[in-house]
């Protein structure tokens, strides 16, 4: 079906060799060429050095920073089905709740003498009663 190659190569034989058998003799030249530069200069090279590094620092804290973004929720689109039975999850849910401080009302309110805390227990009820009732409309 399909043949084997077999390679001959010489596995100490790399890219990074090769690049350098065929190349190196301009990197070398160059290297020398830019270490040359730079022990001629060394305080001009320095002084741009440090001028870089202040020019980044300044550049990093104003022009490209970014303040956090606020988290973008995405909205997935459900099927109808699923949307329907968390509805119906949920005001079954609330009318559990509603039934269940009506009886704790009711209990209240049918004592002769309130406490403090019977009073706390009573408004809080009373305010989670409405709190259900404004987001049924």
């Amino acid at each position: 079906m399909w043949r084997k190659i077999h390679s001959n190569r010489d596995p100490r034989d790399t890219l990074y060799s090769e690049v350098r058998k065929e190349f190196g003799a301009y990197f070398t030249v160059a290297g020398n060429s830019v270490g040359s530069l730079v022990r001629s200069y060394p305080r001009f090279f320095f002084g741009c050095m440090v001028l870089l590094m202040a020019i980044s620092m300044v550049l990093s804290f104003t022009v490209f920073h970014h303040p956090d973004k606020a988290k973008v929720t995405t909205v997935r689109n459900q099927n109808p089905v699923s949307k329907g039975f968390n509805q119906i999850l949920e005001a079954t849910g609330n009318i559990r709740e509603t039934l269940h401080l009506k009886n704790l009302v009711d209990s209240l309110s049918a004592k002769k003498q309130l406490s403090g805390t019977d009073s706390l227990l009573l408004d809080s009820a009373l305010e989670r009663l409405s709190r259900i009732h404004q987001t049924l409309k």
